[in-house]
């Protein structure tokens, strides 16, 4: 059973940072492409960030192009989002994706997470 578990969402000015943490369970993490998705009401679930399995690979969706870096640390079976120049549009609820997918192409594709966390808030106010 893969289990997600986000942390580091909070509420942050306009113009701030936060770094969003998801630690997976189990010990095949490497095994894993890993990603972020959002959620605004009333919106779908969109496609933030996502990191191919060995970390060599990633893909922002344009909007956080520049302000956004995903990472991953292996040894600690951990995924991050690193978010900087936040602004309002950016609040959302997110989550943590993991899949076994091995290739890198289609790491922005929903379809291709088996896996979800529970989300974690993020509020940017103006």
């Amino acid at each position: 059973q893969v289990q997600l578990v986000e942390s580091g969402g909070g509420l942050v000015q306009a113009g701030g940072s936060l770094r969003l943490s998801c630690e997976r369970s189990g010990r095949t993490f490497s095994s894993y492409a890993m990603g972020w998705f959002r959620q605004s009401p009333g919106k779908e679930r969109d496609f933030v960030a996502a990191i191919s399995r060995s970390g060599g690979t990633t893909s922002y969706t344009d909007s956080v192009k520049g302000r956004f870096t995903i990472s991953r640390d292996n040894a600690k079976n951990t995924v991050y989002l690193e978010m900087n120049s936040l602004k309002p549009e950016d609040t959302a609820v997110y989550y943590c994706v993991a899949s076994g997918y091995s290739g890198t192409i289609y790491l922005s594709q929903r379809d291709l997470y088996k896996y979800w966390g529970q989300g974690t808030q993020v509020t940017v106010s103006s």
